[in-house]
């Protein structure tokens, strides 16, 4: 085979599978928005993809154009009804047209993309191949592993925003009557005047902030005292911080049950209180050592040499260079508290002290819609979420932070 036909057969491989990728996505999605049965067409899709391959490849034509024709030919092809994308008889024409364009569209300007840069009448090299199998798999990855955590959050908002009625007709119908206004969030208002979650809701965040502070006051002098001082066992102490994480939790469910148990701590927001730090302390002193040992040693030796304590030290000169990775440990420990959810299961049994977690796992019964539960999860969902995202950026700072020494 001839480097020049090995660069068709590359276009008219990569097009048909690229073709199919999108295909499904969009089957995938109009199916959510309108209630309507779209699926991939198979067959047709790699047809059609490999065709459009092979004449980006064969042609060279610009970004614009190729999108355009791409969107001007699959909507032909769905009136003749061999286009990408199948639909069942109940869907709308209208949606099958606007579907087959932007299909068009979108497959048009990325597969210039991913095969702009292959030669149309020249040799293919190794290199060329090479980046247009990585830009294939590239968004190939943006694609799949947005979808799976779009795709659950997008089904769980929307039953959310049902009632019994229109899940009992169609559960698999995830569209919403915008025409309802505010009656769309009723069973958010439920949640809250009925199943008691503004309890729920303020005991997390009380023990997660708790939780932040008492992990804090361990690891970091614990941190401290492996990164800088100097004493019997320092090196085995430090590799064996994380051997707590080697055991699973739920081998010691049934010893901490029993123990809480016989103290009386179970059933108490104290025992949950006590028991959350176990976990989150050796990974708030495995990341807050490596951050210690980054900063120089020099400064504090100098605050030494002028009087102050080794506490003074710590106080004055560490912790104020550490923000980033104190902000980056607070908020993973503060996720860790919020969404634990064995723990508080296993140990809580009166609805006062539900955590938010274990206050959802409540609302998982036949007796209770499920709108609810989806709206719980919602609950739980958003404030972590909107709270990672707006310090996601101290995160990554404090995390890496202290990989480099200096």
């Amino acid at each position: 085979m001839s480097t020049l036909r090995f660069g068709y057969v590359t276009g008219s491989v990569l097009g048909a599978l690229w073709l199919f990728v999108l295909a499904t996505t969009l089957a995938v999605l109009m199916s959510f928005a309108t209630g309507d049965p779209f699926r991939p067409a198979g067959l047709w899709s790699l047809l059609w993809g490999a065709a459009l391959g092979l004449g980006l490849v064969a042609l060279r034509p610009g970004k614009g154009i190729a999108s355009l024709a791409a969107a001007v030919v699959f909507v032909l092809l769905a009136v003749i009804g061999i286009g990408p994308v199948a639909s069942g008889e109940t869907a709308s024409t209208l949606w099958k047209l606007v579907g087959s364009g932007a299909l068009g569209l979108a497959t048009g300007w990325s597969l210039h993309v991913i095969l702009g840069h292959l030669p149309g009448m020249g040799a293919l090299t190794r290199h060329e191949f090479e980046e247009a199998v990585i830009r294939f798999l590239t968004g190939f990855g943006y694609i799949f592993f947005t979808a799976i955590v779009a795709i659950p959050f997008y089904v769980m908002v929307m039953t959310s925003l049902k009632n019994q009625s229109e899940l009992i007709r169609n559960p698999l119908d995830f569209t919403i009557d915008l025409s309802q206004g505010w009656g769309l969030f009723r069973s958010y208002v439920e949640l809250f005047a009925d199943f008691n979650f503004g309890s729920y809701l303020w005991t997390s965040f009380y023990v997660s902030v708790l939780t932040v502070l008492l992990t804090l006051a361990f690891s970091i002098p614990g941190a401290y005292a492996v990164a800088r001082l100097r004493f019997r066992g320092r090196a085995a102490f430090s590799r064996s911080i994380l051997l707590i994480y080697m055991v699973p939790m739920i081998v010691l469910a049934l010893p901490i049950y029993i123990a809480f148990s016989m103290t009386g701590l179970r059933n108490t927001i104290f025992g949950i209180f006590l028991i959350y730090p176990v976990t989150t302390i050796p990974v708030a002193l495995y990341m807050l050592q490596g951050y210690f040992r980054g900063l120089p040693a020099e400064v504090e030796e100098a605050g030494l040499m002028d009087g102050l304590s080794r506490l003074a030290v710590i106080w004055k000169i560490t912790l104020p260079l550490s923000l980033p990775a104190l902000a980056s440990v607070s908020l993973y420990v503060f996720m860790i508290a919020w969404n634990e959810f064995l723990l508080a299961f296993m140990l809580l049994d009166d609805p006062s002290k539900f955590t938010l977690t274990r206050g959802i796992a409540s609302l998982n019964s036949s007796e209770i819609p499920r709108q609810h539960l989806m709206a719980g999860a919602v609950v739980a969902t958003v404030p972590i979420m909107a709270l990672f995202l707006g310090l996601e950026r101290f995160m990554t700072k404090g995390l890496t932070a202290g990989s480099v020494k200096g």
